[in-house]
């Protein structure tokens, strides 16, 4: 049987049909009916690709939060020192992140959707991220600005901590006070960073 080959730009246009949906009604209320329709593909088009919704919206989330992530990541600036870049990258990732339409509509309408990569299991997004991390972990060895240390501990430690101020965040603010608000607290993950990082 000849494998099914699919395009970056028919993966995108499925892509942009199941967000559109799910910002229209959430999840649980998306079909893969309602998603070929947008699309502009059959039904059997999908299928081949992904068996379900959950499987679509997985593939949807990896592609939105690993361009989040990429996204806020500031361009080094000559002889800047690239624990700062880090920690510059990581507190805009967590703003970009927590603003992003399709997170908040999940975090409001689907939160049991995000569930299983805060407590049972990385997804693709997180490992890319762990990647990205890992590289830069290194090149600030390399410089001198961030402590030494097994790298792949710290890159995970990292995505602890900004995962917490991403997903939970609004649960700690409180925007009536000035020390508790949004932006205060990413002064304080700006601060925490800087402490775990600096030699």
């Amino acid at each position: 049987m000849t494998p099914i080959r699919h395009n970056a730009s028919d993966n995108d246009r499925v892509l942009d049909a199941v967000r559109d949906c799910v910002l229209a009604v959430g999840v649980r209320r998306t079909t893969l009916t309602d998603v070929a329709r947008r699309a502009g593909v059959s039904r059997m088009t999908l299928y081949r690709r992904w068996p379900d919704v959950r499987s679509l919206v997985g593939d949807l989330m990896t592609r939105e939060w690993i361009g989040v992530a990429t996204g806020a990541m500031p361009q080094r600036r000559p002889g800047q020192p690239v624990r700062e870049l880090i920690v510059e990258g990581l507190v805009a990732g967590v703003e970009a992140f927590r603003a992003h339409p399709l997170f908040r509509k999940i975090l409001d309408v689907d939160p049991e959707l995000l569930l299983p990569y805060v407590l049972d299991r990385r997804g693709a997004s997180q490992d890319a991220l762990l990647e990205l991390l890992t590289e830069v972990l290194l090149e600030g060895h390399a410089d001198g600005s961030v402590r030494r240390g097994p790298v792949g501990r710290q890159a995970r430690s990292l995505l602890l901590v900004v995962q917490s101020f991403a997903l939970s965040l609004r649960t700690v603010t409180d925007e009536d006070d000035a020390d508790l608000t949004s932006a205060a607290f990413l002064g304080e993950l700006r601060t925490t960073l800087e402490r775990i990082l600096t030699p």
